[in-house]
């Protein structure tokens, strides 16, 4: 059983998350193995080129990996996280699917897989938590 009861408790809990609420991102999913959070993207979250920041993207995945990681064991915090981008996004839509890989007795491990409204791949992004208030 997670740490929320349901995705209103989760989405009250992330409010707190400016930064990436702020910048539009949303809880849509959230179960004991997996979530999903989605953005619209604006002209806020584009570079000199027209294209989507490294980071916004960034941010949706490090958002999806608390998310699921601290409804697994609350508190858990990153211990390495890394990113591989694949594609340019196309669309005003991003969406991260984060799943459970592995969970032991002090930390996890989540991918989240990155993809535009298209259905196109933008980004692999691999997180390590580290479970604190260990009893």
């Amino acid at each position: 059983m997670g740490s929320f009861k349901n995705l209103e408790e989760a989405t009250e809990f992330f409010k707190e998350d400016k930064f990436a609420t702020s910048n539009g991102i949303k809880i849509d999913e959230l179960n004991d193995e997996s979530c999903k959070c989605s953005m619209i993207l604006n002209e806020n979250h584009r570079n000199a080129y027209g294209g989507v920041m490294g980071g916004v993207i960034f941010t949706l995945g490090d958002f999806a990996f608390a998310v699921l990681s601290n409804h697994i064991h609350q508190l858990t915090v990153a211990q390495q996280v890394s990113i591989n981008y694949l594609s340019a996004p196309k669309g005003d839509k991003l969406m991260a699917n984060a799943y459970l890989k592995k969970t032991g007795r002090t930390s996890t491990i989540i991918n989240i897989d990155i993809s535009d409204e298209t259905g196109r791949e933008v980004a692999q992004f691999i997180g390590s938590g580290f479970k604190l208030n260990m009893k």
